[in-house]
């Protein structure tokens, strides 16, 4: 039997290690699709392309490998960018088949038709249209080589005739997977290690350029007595076994890793491209390290940078560095990230009188978590919660939008992570007003038998806005959601479900959520004006939120002001 160019395109894509294609099948796809039934990748079946493409990117970010989605033409393929565009920042090698009207129509206004460069090409690494049926083989190849060697989108527009088509015979173009070693120059490396051992208080600030450096990192702040901090993406990589720990740093990071920065006089930045330049030190000489030779001094001023990946760099550079004695920063730091640890904790405490702290809720649930978990959280406040309750095993993943930042990606997310991983706990932190945006896919738990865990941070308000709403001194608007009981919805669509609403029956409804075999949902009651506070206060941060204080008095929500109060103060 001839192969079609819908056949030769799965047969590649399968060929360079794609084992999911996540989409919602339709009459340009059709021919996809019919191929796919046939192969040994397995369809995962959304409701919703947004969600498809949430999916995708969590599947190729906690396996490593290249993962598809696929969409009929306008607004099939159109629903996924969203999705995609969180992927791609967050430098997962997903390929889109993004199926096209026929050829002849091309140009002239017919239904559906949507001209897909133009909008991929901000979110992808490779967007190209296969135009012939030769063409085939060799563009599906170069794009799932893309994909993989740049980690990021790639988009192959298909035409439906083309799909459908007849495959000549092609040269067999295939995927390669290179590992390169990237390292410095001779007299790079000299001149980081100078400065290193010339300083006196050394800190290291990791990014997710170190996710293979772990050891490497370790043996580095041994050697130079220096406090690590990591960004928000380098969690998991950098802050389970690390004695040097102090945290993260940014909006969402403690006192202790803005202290490290700040105070040391010499900084030492690896993998990191992290975005907000009030968080890098004012005086302090700055070395950065980084693969990408375009991430160089991007953020911040840097006094000496070198390219190369993390993990063969410091293995080159840690035979030139003098082990220092002297602790004092070091052991300084470590206080500042004991006392931050403690006053965190704080938070995460049980009290029926009040509603249900967020910071209790999600340390109740990693404290019962399996220890290779993959947790996936909302943007927004569940987001914060699970980067400062959730701990970093070594083992668990976490899969965030931190780059792209966006609304509910957790539970998509999870569906992706647990298509993946089908004997791997996996846990979604929503918020309510995530969960509700992309409601519909709760029902892909169920047609696809992913038994996903889905905690719902009920507060009936989109938090985070409302608090940013607050500090810049303005009366929190349109942020109230009028939710349903979660728990009923989801029972009704075939979870297990139920619905919390005081902290001393947390716990054991924590244990039978996680116990239950198939998809469940916990909604919980949490506290509307629980605040997220920076590890540093601004006096524009105090002013905006006194401002807001008298404008909410003055506009009769006397009330809300005492939540604000409350919040703060516990």
């Amino acid at each position: 039997m001839s192969q079609t160019v819908a056949d030769v395109i799965v047969e590649t894509l399968e060929q360079a290690g794609v084992r999911r294609c996540y989409g919602v099948p339709g009459d340009t796809l059709n021919h996809v699709t019919d191929s796919i039934r046939r192969s040994q990748i397995r369809w995962v079946h959304m409701r919703h392309e947004e969600a498809g493409g949430f999916a995708a990117g969590a599947d190729a970010m906690v396996t490593g490998d290249l993962t598809a989605c696929a969409g009929s033409c306008g607004p099939g393929s159109l629903h996924f960018i969203n999705g995609l565009f969180d992927s791609h920042r967050n430098r997962a090698p997903v390929v889109l088949i993004a199926s096209q009207i026929v050829r002849d129509e091309l140009g002239f206004d017919f239904p559906q038709e949507v001209d897909y460069k133009p909008i991929y090409q901000s979110c992808s690494v490779f967007c190209e249209e296969i135009r012939t049926p030769g063409q085939a083989r060799r563009m599906t190849a170069m794009a799932a080589q893309a994909a993989i060697a740049k980690k990021g989108v790639a988009v192959l527009i298909v035409p439906a005739d083309v799909s459908s088509a007849k495959a000549p015979d092609e040269p067999a173009f295939r995927v390669h997977r290179a590992t390169p070693r990237t390292l410095p120059a001779q007299t790079e490396l000299e001149q980081l290690a100078t400065a290193l051992n010339a300083g006196r208080k050394v800190a290291i600030y990791g990014g997710s350029g170190t996710h293979e450096a772990h050891d490497q990192v370790i043996a580095l702040a041994e050697k130079l007595k220096a406090p690590v901090a990591h960004t928000s993406r380098a969690k998991d990589f950098l802050e389970h076994d690390n004695p040097y720990l102090v945290g993260m740093t940014g909006v969402f990071g403690s006192e202790a890793g803005y202290h490290a920065l700040t105070a040391c006089d010499t900084l030492l930045l690896l993998g990191c491209d992290f975005a907000w330049r009030q968080f890098y030190p004012e005086k302090a000489t700055i070395l950065q390290i980084d693969l990408d030779g375009t991430h160089l001094g991007r953020r911040h001023p840097v006094d000496i940078a070198a390219v190369g990946d993390v993990r063969s760099t410091l293995d080159a550079l840690l035979p030139m560095i003098t082990p220092k004695d002297d602790r004092a920063f070091l052991d300084q730091c470590l206080k500042h990230h004991a006392k931050a640890q403690s006053e965190q904790s704080k938070h995460a405490v049980a009290n029926d009188k009040v509603p249900i702290h967020p910071q209790y809720l999600t340390e109740t649930i990693a404290r019962h978590a399996q220890p290779d978990a993959v947790w996936t959280a909302d943007g927004g406040s569940p987001m914060v919660w699970c980067l400062r309750h959730v701990p970093a095993t070594g083992r668990n993943r976490t899969v965030i939008s931190l780059t792209h930042g966006t609304m509910a990606n957790a539970m998509p997310n999870a569906l992706g992570a647990q298509a993946a991983c089908p004997g791997r706990q996996v846990i979604s932190l929503s918020g309510d007003g995530g969960i509700a945006m992309l409601l519909g896919d709760l029902l892909t738990a169920i047609q696809e038998d992913l038994p996903i865990k889905v905690c719902v941070f009920d507060n009936s308000s989109l938090g985070f806005v409302e608090l940013e709403q607050k500090v810049e001194g303005l009366l929190d608007s349109y942020t109230n959601l009028k939710n349903p009981d979660f728990a009923r919805v989801a029972e009704a669509i075939g979870f297990w479900a139920r619905r919390v609403e005081k902290a001393s029956d947390l716990d054991n409804a924590v244990r039978d959520w996680l116990a239950t075999p198939g998809p469940a949902l916990l909604d919980v009651v949490t506290d509307r004006m629980e605040l997220v506070m920076p590890p540093k206060v601004q006096a524009s941060q105090v002013f905006g939120t006194a401002l807001y204080s008298a404008k909410a008095v003055l506009a009769g929500r006397a009330e809300d002001v005492k939540g604000l109060l409350r919040g703060a103060l516990t």
